[in-house]
């Protein structure tokens, strides 16, 4: 409770300082050298003309107008909290750092704990060095795109072996230090936890950019993402970098947002060319329909300011009224992830009678897809096979893991699990074994080529670095157990007597005693209740 107060405290502190800052001489002097320092850095924007800003009294007001919407209604967040309350500079940049890899193509909501949980267990980067990599999938066990927790370890050792545990300050030394460390994220991590003046550029922010410049064409082109951080860092308020990089972050993941965008409520409304596009053709449409203007109207708003170029919608065509300022930005058809097949098997076993069931993992290979997570006796199938061969396959693999031979017997399958990878369609085709003897002998690993392998509880499966496909794989199999334990759907009579023909015991229905009167009426619910004799 002690640091909730501490954080509200700062928080209201800085609020106070920002606001008198605004207001002071002292802001209003150095808005004036700042417009000195800039002019230079306006230069190279006339290479996308009409696509950027026209002069620096528009870039400050688009960031004045823009900060002072984030520090009203920015959402709290913990990661920056920790950026306002830790005076450390190494922890603030190791604490950014950690929720910018987590952030990376995962939802702010679905973060929030899993970031509480890892700071709470390696507060430090000191901390995470000593974690094992078993440790971190562990941890990262359900957020996705696992990769990233391995290099967020391998980032944490390589500080402290080459920087003696100091966090790299610049984006440039983050970006070439740091594996897993693009040029967005260095950037986020330089401004936010050591105030370098360098713009951003991620999915929110191009969103932004695109649509208040009026930028069509392909936003993954390289001409267009270099446009596009050229904006980020001509815009970037020197003052404050990072309060303004979060601020164009948020106003992508909040007001200006991919579908249904709510601009009635954006801060940056008068500096948005696409709204401005919208605003054109309303009232374009509102002169035809009241006959002031001649009957054909272009579907496409006049850009009076630009031609033809490199960085608008590829045609008049390209623009739909239908879909306003979400006309920009404009992204090629994805292309569709490859279909994968693959067997996966269920292997149970109980020791003794009365038991706690324990189920067989294998651990995957340290690179490529899911490195180093733990799943079921799983095989990538090449081609469709039939029900019978791919028993066979999976009996020859269990023969090889468990160093015994497997009854197809006890060999079932459960149906399929489906799960979307960012680049695969991965079905499972889901069997189980399992066994009721303790005459189980797993392979000697050293004298094998067999993977690492162990047996774990239902609780410890949970708990250990499995990914959410082995999860559903698991889920299907608990539902699987769960339908065997009912009782089989017959006809109502043979399930209400027993096998030798009487009925079960058990309350018997008999019909109320007034049964034989006639039913009553409405009226006489509203009567008082008739009090019987003792």
């Amino acid at each position: 409770m002690s640091k909730l107060r501490t954080a509200v405290k700062v928080r209201k502190t800085s609020l106070k300082r920002k606001e008198s800052l605004k207001n002071s001489p002292q802001r209003k002097r150095l808005c004036q050298e700042q417009m000195k320092e800039e002019s230079p850095r306006i230069v190279p924007v006339k290479e996308i003309g009409y696509h950027s800003f026209k002069d620096l009294t528009e870039i400050h007001s688009f960031r004045a107008s823009l900060l002072s919407w984030y520090d009203k209604s920015k959402r709290e967040l913990p990661w920056r909290r920790m950026a306002v309350i830790e005076s450390n500079l190494n922890k603030r940049a190791y604490a950014v750092w950690v929720s910018e890899i987590m952030l990376q193509q995962t939802q702010v909501a679905t973060v929030i704990n899993y970031y509480n949980k890892w700071m709470q267990r390696w507060p430090t980067l000191q901390d995470l060095t000593k974690a094992t990599l078993e440790e971190v999938n562990e941890m990262w066990s359900g957020l996705g795109y696992y990769s990233r927790g391995r290099r967020l370890h391998e980032g944490a050792r390589k500080v402290l072996s080459e920087c003696k545990g100091e966090m790299p300050k610049s984006a440039e030394e983050l970006q070439k230090l740091l594996p897993g460390v693009g040029r967005y994220t260095a950037s986020a991590i330089a401004s936010i936890a050591f105030g370098q003046v360098t713009g951003v550029v991620d999915g929110n922010a191009v969103r932004v950019l695109c649509r208040s410049r009026a930028i069509g064409a392909d936003s993954t082109s390289s001409a267009v993402t270099e446009a596009l951080w050229t904006l980020a860092n001509i815009l970037v308020d020197p003052v404050r970098p990072g309060d303004f990089n979060q601020a164009i972050m948020e106003l992508g993941a909040t007001i200006c947002t991919p579908k249904a965008p709510i601009c009635s409520d954006c801060p940056v409304q008068t500096h948005c060319r696409a709204y401005q596009q919208v605003i054109k053709e309303e009232e374009a449409v509102s002169k035809r329909l009241l006959g002031n203007s001649m009957s054909k109207v272009s579907g496409t708003p006049d850009i009076e300011e630009c031609g033809s170029c490199s960085l608008c919608l590829p045609d008049k065509k390209s623009w739909v009224s239908s879909l306003g300022v979400m006309n920009f930005p404009r992204k090629p058809a994805k292309k569709p992830p490859r279909t994968e097949r693959t067997l996966t098997c269920v292997v149970t076993r109980k020791r003794s009678t009365g038991d706690t069931e324990e189920y067989f993992l294998v651990q995957r290979p340290n690179f490529g897809l899911l490195a180093g997570m733990w799943e079921f006796p799983s095989i990538l199938l090449e081609a469709e096979l039939t029900e019978k061969k791919q028993k066979h396959i999976i009996l020859d693999r269990l023969t090889e893991l468990l160093g015994r031979s497997v009854m197809e017997a006890n060999l079932h399958h459960l149906g399929e699990v489906v799960h979307i990878f960012s680049h695969i369609h991965q079905t499972y085709q889901v069997y189980s074994n399992s066994f009721s003897d303790a005459a189980i002998n797993t392979v000697k690993q050293e004298e094998t080529e067999c993977p690492s392998f162990r047996w774990v509880t239902k609780a410890e499966f949970h708990q250990s670095a499995v990914s959410t496909a082995m999860k559903k794989v698991f889920s299907l199999f608990s539902q699987s157990c769960m339908n065997e334990k009912l009782p089989d759907k017959g006809n109502k009579r043979e399930r209400d007597s027993e096998p030798n023909g009487k009925e079960r015991k058990g309350r018997k229905h008999t019909a109320p005693k007034d049964s034989g009167r006639r039913q009553l009426s409405m009226d006489s619910f509203f009567k008082p209740a008739v009090k019987e004799p003792l």
